[in-house]
């Protein structure tokens, strides 16, 4: 991601591909502009402060040692920096809502995943997508059964009773994130228990942090591994083992990208959740009684179209240039805007205790492994497996797929990632009925 570079004389370096003096003015600007509240907090305002803190704080960590080969670098040194920054109060709050509002209300966040999923699915060989399709059902489920394994392991060390270990830490941790899972989840808690939904979502998003943050470590130490175990991984590009690259070099250099094309790519994306949308919210809300997120649709017709070869050649090698540009130059951003707008630092905090991170700790574990065994069974790399399959099952939904594959260094999964999230979690919250109905 660092554009860094020195000159001849070593005295001079960039930062994002700015010389760090006129880098530092325009950090002065913005801040100057914060503190006496003359920052428009619009777009561009909230824009500007992103870009602040993710490039101050992603180079910062891309040259900090073991940080940035252990721990995620600057990725996710932008993800806690920024949050420390709204937990302290540091950051005005202001511009922690105008954040908010252009993350959340104006759903940046939505466009980057939506270009990623598209630009990412189009650049599949339409045999090789429908061949990882149909295997990754799987590699979920046997990163789910096994997160139940590890979490009553670990309920028995410390006390905590199995049938609690599943419905409290299991089942919000593994069921797709907040919006997707843990409201959901409680939803489904009082209508079949008759119990609080309040009372349980206030554990529930609390264990999900928890293991959102166990998470994004795991995935930045899964990509240590893998560069050390070349043979474990497809290096973020890849899922299924032994199989050539869809969209080749000599397919990029037969065919001529222009601007346009990549233009199209962001149409593509529009139009893909658009139509996800369209199904999710008018057209078929639910299938036998689970709801299906718009990503999840978005993710299935981008396969679809792909699959059917019905978008051109240079228009999917667009989609593919725009995703790159967008994974490329943005992540610092992105981490920045998940810190402030979908992390509460204080929420984590309250509920840290030694058996709440014991637990979930071996939850998370018990999703890598599940994942990554029954992805490599089913011919996929162990590694990319068990990043999407089993730790995009173990975070915050959309924002932790976001975090934990920019901490692994394989945002190009991010379509695996989201069927995790969406689809995944959609089967967590048919298990969590059987589970709740169980106890009643």
């Amino acid at each position: 991601m660092s554009d860094s570079t020195l000159d001849k004389s070593g005295m001079d370096f960039k930062l994002y591909g700015i010389s760090w003096k006129v880098y530092i003015i325009f950090a002065i600007i913005i801040v100057a502009g914060m503190a006496t509240g003359s920052l428009s907090k619009d777009m561009t305002g909230a824009f500007a402060v992103l870009f602040v803190l993710g490039v101050t704080f992603g180079e910062i960590g891309d040259r900090i040692p073991i940080w940035k080969e252990y721990i995620g670098g600057g990725a996710i040194l932008a993800f806690l920096g920024s949050a420390y920054l709204v937990y302290t109060g540091i950051l005005p709050e202001a511009y922690i809502t105008s954040v908010d509002v252009f993350m959340d209300e104006s759903d940046f966040l939505v466009l980057f995943i939506s270009v990623l999923i598209t630009g990412s699915i189009l650049s599949v060989n339409r045999k090789l997508l429908i061949k990882s399709f149909l295997g990754y059902i799987p590699a979920i489920l046997g990163g789910v059964a096994c997160a139940f394994i590890f979490g009553g392991i670990a309920g028995l060390v410390v006390g905590v009773p199995f049938e609690e270990v599943a419905i409290k830490y299991v089942l919000p941790i593994m069921g797709g994130g907040n919006g997707g899972g843990a409201i959901p989840l409680s939803e489904i808690w009082e209508e079949v228990t008759g119990g609080s939904k309040e009372q349980y979502y206030s554990f529930a998003i609390s264990i999900l942090t928890i293991a959102n943050i166990i998470a994004i470590f795991a995935g930045a130490l899964l990509n240590q591994l893998g560069k050390r175990k070349k043979s474990l991984t497809g290096n973020g590009q890849e899922l299924i083992r032994n199989t050539d690259k869809s969209l080749d070099v000599e397919d990029e250099q037969e065919v001529k990208i222009t601007n346009r094309e990549i233009a199209a790519g962001l149409l593509l994306s529009t139009m893909f959740y658009s139509l996800g949308r369209l199904f999710s919210k008018f057209l078929l809300p639910s299938i036998g009684g689970i709801v299906i997120h718009q990503f999840a649709y978005t993710v299935l017709f981008v396969a679809l179209f792909n699959a059917l070869g019905i978008i051109p050649k240079e228009l999917r090698l667009g989609a593919k240039k725009l995703q790159k540009f967008f994974t490329g130059q943005f992540i610092w951003v992105i981490m920045a805007g998940v810190g402030i707008a979908f992390t509460d630092l204080g929420e984590l905090i309250a509920a840290i205790t030694l058996g709440n991170i014991f637990i979930a700790f071996f939850i998370v574990v018990g999703a890598i492994l599940g994942s990554a065994v029954v992805g490599y069974l089913i011919g996929f790399y162990p590694i990319d497996s068990a990043v999407t399959a089993g730790l995009c099952m173990a975070n915050r939904g959309g924002s932790g797929d976001i975090a934990v594959l920019g901490a692994a260094k394989r945002m190009d999964l991010i379509s695996y990632g989201q069927i995790s999230s969406r689809l995944g979690g959609g089967m967590v919250l048919v298990i969590a009925s059987i589970v709740f109905s169980m106890i009643t």
